[in-house]
């Protein structure tokens, strides 16, 4: 007698989706699926706008990543002007970026995984949560919290504002850095790195206690794209956009703006989240990873000096067992002490606090494309323009849409090794959620709910009648 789970909405993720899963009549999982249920429309929105209002009005995209959209916007407009922005504003940038993706993936992995990973799987979902971590372990709390906040303040610091700010923009940044903002930061850069290198001293040995997960965590061979610096090591403003195959093998390198020579887009019933796919192999073959595990997975090292030591720890485990998206987390973690020493370092340039920070200019191609890597991949925002300067046609491809085929065939391979017979478990399915949660979809790219997010599961029998019920919330 076959049967339909729905898990809706997915809860601890940024946005709301659904998990439906197809049980046969032996009560195995035979099909699943992983439903993105809003209609984002940006790419609707933006037609007829000033190219010049595109980057502040991308940051509204998102209330978690905001300067994610508005430096792959602003890269765009870059093109549209065609004018070579000062070196000053390409590192302020940088910071501003590296900032949102420590802040990020901070949010990540202690305020949404780590009560599984501290509380267990299994744990009563009323305590799993990020004031049960608290309870169990303040101090790893207050440490999650304090790296998010110095993200957050490094963005306002250089922008004025921690949410949606304005700063930067076409041709460069509004206003330079002042003296006294970058003496702050440097002031909280021995407290953050410091924490960054206790957390992962406290994450590597967990890993033990999760070689169930690990195992079936979507863990299965893909391809992986990023961008990349040409020596190898970690980039997350510009470089080339790189991808290798399952066995980590050099696939291509290509200018980022040809990345249409590569992507194509697919549409699929269930979800409203494309599904990108690599042209050659075509789709659903062409299935590839991005973020911060591809990332590391591509890199020879990682280009500052604590990270590069962590990066080489991690490069000791077997590829195999690195396909893992359980591995995301781990990933993150370097990608935060990174993120800090690289702050660092872009903070001590000589011309850091230059005034030159803008280049003026009006508009000189009709067309711009801006890649960056978010912190959950590689962002795409391709844009069109008449003469005038007005938005003609807009395509964005978001960081968590190229991860939405993984994520799809993720949620069936977990569902498969975990879910089983007619009662549901919330453990079980606790599991089919993290999975999603590894790789930190950002699915609404808007608001972000708050207070509690409810969970009703019912399990049906094919006549309509229920045979089990969870409810959460």
């Amino acid at each position: 007698m076959s049967k339909t789970i729905t898990i809706d909405p997915v809860t601890r993720i940024e946005g709301h989706g659904k998990i439906t899963l197809q049980l046969n009549d032996a009560g195995e999982v035979a099909d699943a699926h992983f439903h993105v249920t809003q209609l984002r429309g940006f790419e609707k929105f933006s037609e007829g706008r000033p190219f010049r209002e595109m980057p502040g009005l991308m940051a509204r995209i998102c209330g978690i990543c905001p300067v994610s959209h508005l430096v792959a916007s602003a890269k765009a407009c870059d093109e549209i002007l065609a004018v070579r922005i000062p070196p000053t504003a390409v590192n302020l940038r940088k910071i501003l970026n590296l900032a949102q993706m420590v802040q990020s993936h901070a949010l990540s992995v202690f305020y949404l995984s780590a009560p599984d990973l501290i509380l267990g799987m299994d744990a009563d979902p009323n305590q799993r949560n990020i004031f049960g971590m608290m309870a169990a372990d303040p101090q790893l709390a207050r440490d999650g919290v304090r790296l998010r906040q110095f993200g957050q303040q490094v963005i306002e610091r250089l922008s004025g504002k921690r949410i949606h700010p304005n700063w930067v923009v076409a041709g460069g940044v509004d206003e330079p850095l002042s003296e006294t903002a970058r003496d702050l930061i440097l002031a909280d850069i021995p407290e953050v790195k410091r924490i960054a290198r206790q957390t992962l001293d406290w994450f590597i040995p967990l890993l033990d206690q999760f070689r169930e997960e690990i195992r079936v965590f979507a863990n299965f061979p893909t391809m992986y794209m990023g961008m990349i610096n040409p020596d190898g090591s970690l980039e997350h403003y510009d470089g080339i956009l790189r991808i290798i195959d399952a066995d980590g093998k050099h696939v291509t390198d290509v200018d980022p703006t040809r990345y249409m020579d590569i992507i194509g887009e697919a549409v699929e019933d269930h979800s409203y989240l494309k599904s990108p796919f690599y042209k050659p192999l075509g789709y659903p073959a062409g299935i590839y990873r991005v973020g911060p595990l591809a990332r590391l997975n591509m890199a020879t090292h990682a280009g500052t000096p604590l990270a590069d030591e962590a990066l080489k720890a991690y490069q000791t485990l077997d590829w195999k067992e690195r396909q893992s998206s359980f591995y995301f987390h781990y990933a993150r973690l370097i990608e935060i002490l990174y993120g800090i020493e690289r702050i660092e370092e872009l903070l001590h340039t000589p011309n850091i606090l230059d005034k030159r920070v803008q280049a003026l200019a009006n508009i000189n191609s009709e067309e711009g494309i801006g890649i960056s890597e978010a912190p959950r991949g590689t962002l795409l925002h391709h844009y069109r323009a008449d003469e005038h300067g007005l938005i003609t046609w807009a395509n964005l491809i978001i960081a968590t849409g190229h991860n939405n085929l993984a994520m799809d065939r993720g949620v069936l391979q977990t569902a498969r090794h975990f879910v089983r017979g007619n009662t549901i478990q919330e453990g079980m399915l606790n599991r089919v959620e993290a999975v999603i949660r590894t790789f930190d979809p950002c699915l609404s790219c808007s608001t972000h709910a708050v207070g509690q997010m409810p969970l009703h599961i019912e399990l049906l029998a094919p006549d309509g009648s229920q045979l089990d019920t969870v409810q959460r919330g």
